[in-house]
């Protein structure tokens, strides 16, 4: 849907040009924000707040469970050069949230080589879960997005987080990505990853990265009862060419998956096999 169709959070062109502001320091974007809170009640999770702007159409899905379901639809092009989007999302105490979107999120140049930023902020209390699994992430050619992943997790707290991203449409290459997860568990670091792809990222292509691969994934449990089971590392795909994953146990107690693929299908196929609950 084109963004001239909606509504949206006031934009920075909506700031007149000034002698403090040059014109040509203006530049054009969204500024949105979804927040999303889970609270546990009469023995399930309920919906105090589901409030979305600009792009962020937020659905209530079917509960499963005590499980409450929000699912994230598009509701114009972004993110856009320019843009500043940001997802809150908090589980609080004996609560239960998945959360999904409805289709891939496409990084686009738009009116401005400026890059748009796209964070999210997600919080999970004592005795909560929460599943993060939106759609892959597309960055076509000639965007410029900067993407965060921030996770603050109480002792008890479960986090299931599957992330796919997809380095170009068919038949281009990739735009600017720079993507980085970070995870704390009782305040203290779990993990801390960053990984910038595209022009100007030094070696981003080469094998200590993506190794020639277009699709890029990774699964994060982090679990108490991992305590009682502890995982093994493992290699998934007897193919490089097809792909391969590689599952981590991580202090915490957590495990990571990480996966590189030629394509979305392959990919899916490792991350399934290396875990197949997700």
């Amino acid at each position: 849907m084109s963004r001239a169709c909606l509504p949206s959070a006031p934009a920075t062109t909506s700031v007149p040009p000034s002698a403090s502001t040059p014109a040509e320091d203006v530049v054009p974007g969204v500024h949105a924000t979804a927040r999303i809170r889970a609270a546990r009640a009469h023995g399930t999770t309920v919906l105090p707040v589901l409030a979305g702007e600009g792009p962020f159409d937020l659905r209530r899905a079917r509960s499963h469970g005590d499980q409450a379901r929000v699912c994230i639809l598009g509701a114009m092009s972004a993110p856009l050069g320019g843009d500043r989007l940001r997802i809150e999302a908090t589980a609080g105490p004996g609560a239960h949230l998945h959360i999904t979107t409805a289709a891939a999120t496409i990084a686009l140049r738009g009116p401005t080589t400026a890059h748009a930023t796209y964070d999210i902020d997600l919080t999970v209390a004592d005795h909560a879960s929460l599943h993060w699994l939106p759609q892959p992430l597309i960055s076509a050619a000639r965007s410029n997005l900067r993407q965060s992943c921030i996770i603050d997790l109480a002792p008890t707290a479960r986090l299931l987080l599957r992330e796919e991203v997809v380095l170009g449409r068919s038949g281009e290459g990739p735009g600017r990505l720079s993507t980085r997860l970070t995870v704390r568990r009782d305040a203290r670091p779990l993990l801390d990853q960053q990984t910038r792809y595209g022009p100007g990222a030094p070696g981003w292509d080469g094998p200590a990265v993506a190794a020639g691969h277009r699709a890029v994934g990774q699964i994060l449990l982090v679990d108490p009862a991992l305590d009682q089971r502890p995982s093994q590392a493992r290699l998934f795909g007897d193919d490089p060419e097809t792909g391969q994953a590689v599952l981590t146990p991580l202090a915490g107690p957590a495990l990571l998956i990480t996966a590189l693929a030629p394509d979305t299908l392959h990919l899916r196929r490792l991350l399934d096999a290396a875990h197949p609950i997700v």
